[in-house]
């Protein structure tokens, strides 16, 4: 079973899965990559969850706020060796309870067209395709979900 800390982007291993997860996105988001970039700076994030397999940071992910009943999804990653396991699912479903035990309703979150393993995490975990929404509305490789909790 995968060992869930939360933690915050201090955290070393959560740093460390971002690195790697942004070494992906650059090759994934092509050309696109800087103007994302610009949206996932982990400076100031308080809640994350780094997943331990053996001792060994494999999974990530985070929420921050995003209105006043709603946390945004971030930094979702699993190291690629360790996918088909069922670990973003179990990271995505921790990120979901602290949510509402913040007191929280929903959840949303963006990720890419691009990323389609985790369009289908995303549907198949509950949530709904939503209009893009802030810096993401004129994106066309974005897609915006929503899940009420």
């Amino acid at each position: 079973m995968l060992k869930l800390v939360r933690t915050d982007s201090n955290h070393a291993g959560f740093r460390e899965l971002v690195s790697l997860l942004d070494q992906y996105l650059a090759i994934m988001d092509g050309e696109e990559h800087a103007f994302y970039a610009q949206y996932n700076k982990v400076d100031t994030i308080r809640h994350c969850l780094v997943g331990y397999w053996e001792d060994q940071p494999v999974a990530c992910g985070a929420i921050r706020a995003f209105d006043e009943q709603t946390m945004e999804v971030k930094r979702m990653f699993v190291m690629p060796e360790y996918r088909g396991r069922g670990f973003a699912g179990q990271v995505l479903a921790e990120l979901e309870q602290w949510t509402q035990a913040l007191g929280l309703q929903r959840c949303v979150l963006e990720t890419g067209k691009r990323q389609s393993e985790a369009v289908a995490l995303y549907l198949k975990s509950g949530y709904q395709v939503i209009p893009s929404y802030g810096q993401y509305v004129n994106m066309d490789n974005s897609v915006c979900m929503e899940k009420y909790l």
